[in-house]
């Protein structure tokens, strides 16, 4: 089982694949999309390249389900506004594949790898480097937040499981 975390962003874009094989979870990549400084001006060419770059990512890939962290609410409507956008088009890429997606919120995320939901990103990146045996220090935290969004959805796979109960999006 293939998984793909995502944490949207309009300037930053962190991913990750992990794998399980027998209750064993491995990275298989990650890492960032950068828009920004790209030439990719407009805020429109900013949300297509992260959806091209998404799409390239996912067809190499070929992660059989996707985990995307849901929206936080800000405290301004246009910095909410804009990464509900560039959630959109992480959620699209995934479609655009047929991946079943799953979302989390920031505080579930946390709470499932540190205890916490108020745990800082470094704290998710500490666990993230023990959980995946991994050097985190030199990751970006939008991209071990990423696989931080994989790996709670792992566990929360087998919950689904037991329960029946699905959050898939599509």
């Amino acid at each position: 089982m293939k998984i793909i975390g995502i944490d949207p962003g309009s300037s930053f874009t962190g991913w990750g694949v992990v794998e399980e094989l027998s209750g064993k979870l491995s990275l298989v990549d990650c890492g960032v999309i950068r828009p920004a400084g790209r030439g990719k001006d407009t805020f429109a060419e900013r949300v297509s390249y992260i959806y091209l770059q998404l799409v390239d990512i996912i067809d190499y890939y070929m992660p059989d389900e996707a985990a995307v962290e849901q929206v936080f609410t800000a405290r301004n409507a246009l910095t909410a506004l804009k990464l509900g956008q560039a959630r959109g088009v992480a959620v699209a890429a995934c479609a655009h594949f047929g991946i079943p997606v799953f979302d989390y919120a920031p505080t579930s995320v946390k709470k499932a790898l540190v205890g916490t939901g108020r745990a800082d990103k470094e704290q998710v990146a500490f666990m993230i480097g023990k959980i995946l045996n991994i050097n985190c220090k030199k990751l970006r935290l939008d991209t071990t937040d990423a696989l931080g969004i994989a790996v709670c959805h792992s566990s929360m796979r087998h919950f689904y499981s037991i329960t029946g109960k699905r959050k898939e999006l599509l």
